[in-house]
């Protein structure tokens, strides 16, 4: 008489057998969900390995910023004479700056956020998508006290912030979902092929040129305009300057562009993620 095999116990219950994904398939959300815990716990290892042992501590989150709106102040305001509107140029700068720190800190981090994890992607199962979503959240926090900073020289320049200050709530969401969608694609890729560790800063660099951080997006005209909006920057920094300075830089065709370009970056980079998660514990 053949023996029974009786299903195998764990401690706290059954096994939890993950079976490949087949296909193309977007994370499970309520998966995710569960494991919440685990990005809250990512997060603080992240913002405590990142300003342990310095002097600064999480001051470092305002200096970026505010050594490069000096850097941009010396080279764009006074030797190249790029216009402000009327706002004072260290105000102006440091209002594109602030979003666009929030953003790269988030590309540069998720985008090689994976094989930098190789020690707990091979021994513990959890979502894996959570990992570069902890980078893009360090970044946000990095982002408040940075905004905090721009709150106050807005009161020493004079600026008072109105109702319309409140949408930067969402250009913030929508520059940290760029950097996520972005971060996806590439940290997805970098388990395959590491070049992608050297392309990103390089990326990140260009990118910061072609956006309006600098200078004002007005410089442009139709279609060009509208067409920037490819870059969803472009129209994060300008809905920050309108909203918060009351320059007359929001442009709805941009808009519009930006937001649908992100949701296809972030829709994409899930699936491309997700369909190449099973093979992380093996390549990192």
């Amino acid at each position: 008489m053949a023996a029974t095999k009786k299903k195998p116990e764990s401690i706290n219950g059954p096994y939890v057998i993950n079976k490949p994904r087949e296909g193309w398939t977007l994370p499970d959300i309520h998966e995710v969900w569960q494991f919440r815990y685990m990005l809250a716990q990512l997060v603080d290892v992240e913002l405590r390995a990142r300003y342990k042992q310095t002097i600064m501590g999480v001051l470092w989150a305002v200096l970026s910023p505010m050594i490069m709106m000096v850097v941009f102040t010396i080279v764009f305001s006074r030797l190249a004479n790029v216009p402000s509107y009327d706002i004072p140029y260290p105000i102006f700068a440091f209002a594109g700056l602030v979003p666009w720190t929030l953003f790269s800190k988030g590309l540069a981090a998720s985008a090689t956020s994976i094989v930098a994890s190789a020690a707990i992607i091979g021994k513990v199962y959890f979502p894996r998508v959570l990992v570069p979503l902890s980078k893009v959240f360090t970044g946000f926090i990095d982002f408040l006290l940075a905004l905090v900073v721009l709150f106050v020289m807005m009161l020493i320049y004079g600026f008072l912030p109105e109702l319309r200050g409140l949408s930067v709530i969402f250009f913030a969401l929508l520059a940290m979902l760029a950097a996520f969608g972005v971060g996806l694609w590439l940290s997805a890729l970098h388990v395959r092929f590491r070049d992608i560790g050297h392309l990103v800063p390089f990326m990140v660099q260009a990118l910061l040129y072609l956006s309006p951080v600098a200078y004002p997006s007005n410089l442009l005209t139709e279609p060009w305009r509208t067409l920037s909006g490819i870059n969803p920057m472009v129209t994060v920094c300008d809905g920050f300057r309108w909203a918060l300075l009351g320059l007359d830089t929001f442009h709805a065709p941009t808009v519009l562009v930006s937001t649908v370009v992100t949701l296809l970056l972030v829709i994409s980079g899930l699936y491309v993620f997700q369909r190449l998660e099973d093979s992380f514990p093996d390549l990192v």
